[in-house]
């Protein structure tokens, strides 16, 4: 790092304890690295909830194959996406479920909203999504 600016925190020694702990079990070398990665973190949380920055989304769904329509219905919402749609993958866990991962990237809004509507189709049985940044303006 070329330019570094040192400051101050103070904290309950319980909460540092906690802190400690948890920066030893994940690998981190310093408080100043782990505390780096919050900041970041937050930063980053903050730009894509304000739909100010472009990011990265994975959409993961588990759903029944053979409920009629539900395949069909996923497919005819990703063509509808294919600008915003990085890639996607399509895995049979057993005879009838299948999961689903797709990967877009755009405006941090309209990809949260995206996934929020692939989670609502009728018979998807879980998912989840997660947003990262794209790493611009990350130092």
């Amino acid at each position: 790092m070329t330019n570094v600016l040192r400051f101050g925190v103070s904290i309950p020694p319980d909460l540092l304890d906690k802190f400690d702990m948890i920066i030893k079990s994940e690998g981190y070398d310093s408080r100043s690295e782990a505390i780096r990665d919050m900041i970041r973190g937050y930063i980053v949380k903050r730009q894509w909830i304000s739909g100010e920055e472009d990011a990265v989304c994975t959409i993961s769904l588990v759903y029944d194959h053979t409920k009629r329509g539900i395949a069909e219905k996923i497919t005819d919402v990703e063509h509808h996406h294919i600008k915003e749609i990085v890639t996607t993958s399509h895995v049979h866990l057993d005879e009838e479920n299948c999961l689903e991962v797709i990967i877009i990237k755009g405006n941090s809004e309209k990809i949260r909203d995206f996934a929020r509507y692939l989670l609502s189709i009728k018979g998807i049985k879980h998912g989840d999504f997660i947003i990262v940044s794209t790493g611009k303006g990350i130092e």
